[in-house]
């Protein structure tokens, strides 16, 4: 979680004013997983234990736990009580317990549990944050700069327009033009993208129209980095590459069907046809993509780079397309593994 400072900030600004965010936080994975592990933890998104630097010197360990669900569940506050417990029993170390909830629920707010027994208490109290509450706060959350600002919106656009594809592709092009228009670095922008990528999920048609729409705006800024988008269009060049070998094998099924006889040639050469043009035609159609890509992001390809592309055949294309996504220079594309 390498926005957690960010996280911080937008959902618990109290928590986050007290910590000191000039030392280091670590997250402790591996603690938590044992914890956790017999544990009955439902569908969440995640959950997370990190040691952080208190700004009175100390150190305080912090259990964020994000869960996502549609759904009251009865036992929400009873599993915070265990995962406290469970942290200070073995680490003998106070733990603050946060919790985000992704539910439509206005009214359901766990933000304690306790018992009582012969004169004994247990109990805890933790601060609650929902993402619905932020859903009468849209043109806010359009202009704050914090980055988990437009994830809230994400989420809350992904639900209203649930069940309109249509609907659902104008808000997450709203979001996208938004991103190109903030001043961040490429690493944030794409892993913000990433997320909101998967939360608003769109039919694959829809998907490829709004990559190109994407995909000019990144020219117009000249913005160097992979996205989704990207993604889409290689997708998208893959399956006309697809349509073009069919195309050429039917043509040279016929043309050959017509020389060596018109039923025998013709299945022949169909059959034959079909699977050196589906391969002549996914491996032009990667090659044509991938140089443009390539030019978007290194500038203008020299002669020894077209000759690699153009020599290649489709597996590594596929390999060298991969290497794209994080390369930040032509000779990381160009690597084998």
């Amino acid at each position: 979680m390498c926005h957690f400072p960010e996280f911080m900030a937008f959902y618990f600004p109290l928590a986050h004013a007290a910590i000191d965010w000039s030392r280091p936080h670590v997250f402790l994975d591996q603690e938590f997983a044992a914890l956790s592990r017999d544990a009955e933890l439902g569908k969440r998104l995640l959950d997370k234990l990190v040691s952080v630097y208190l700004r009175d010197g100390g150190v305080q360990w912090l259990l964020v736990h994000v869960e996502v669900q549609g759904w009251r569940d009865a036992r929400f506050a009873e599993r915070m009580f265990v995962y406290n417990y469970r942290v200070y029993d073995r680490h003998r170390r106070a733990v603050a317990s946060l919790a985000l909830l992704t539910d439509d629920n206005r009214h359901w707010r766990p933000s304690s549990f306790a018992y009582r027994l012969l004169g004994c208490c247990m109990a805890i109290e933790f601060p609650v944050v929902k993402l619905v509450d932020f859903a009468d706060h849209a043109d806010a959350l359009l202009r704050h700069d914090n980055p988990f600002a437009l994830v809230t919106l994400a989420h809350l656009q992904a639900r209203q327009t649930r069940g309109n594809a249509h609907r659902r592709r104008a808000a997450k092009l709203r979001l996208t033009r938004l991103l190109y228009q903030r001043d961040w670095d490429r690493q944030r922008i794409i892993n913000l993208y990433r997320v909101i990528d998967w939360i608003m999920r769109l039919p694959q048609a829809l998907e490829v129209r709004l990559s190109y729409v994407a995909l000019q705006l990144e020219r117009r800024r000249a913005m160097p980095y992979i996205s989704s988008m990207e993604r889409y269009c290689m997708e998208r060049g893959h399956q006309q590459g697809l349509e073009k070998g069919l195309q050429e094998g039917r043509q040279k099924g016929w043309q050959e069907g017509q020389q060596e006889g018109r039923q025998k040639g013709r299945q022949e050469g169909l059959q034959e046809g079909l699977q050196e043009g589906r391969q002549e035609g996914r491996q032009e159609g990667q090659c044509v993509l991938l140089t443009e890509l390539l030019q978007q992001r290194f500038g203008e390809l020299d002669a020894v780079a077209r000759a690699r592309l153009a020599a290649a055949d489709v597996s590594q294309l596929l390999v060298w397309a991969k290497n794209f996504v994080s390369a930040a220079t032509l000779d990381e594309v160009f690597r084998d593994s």
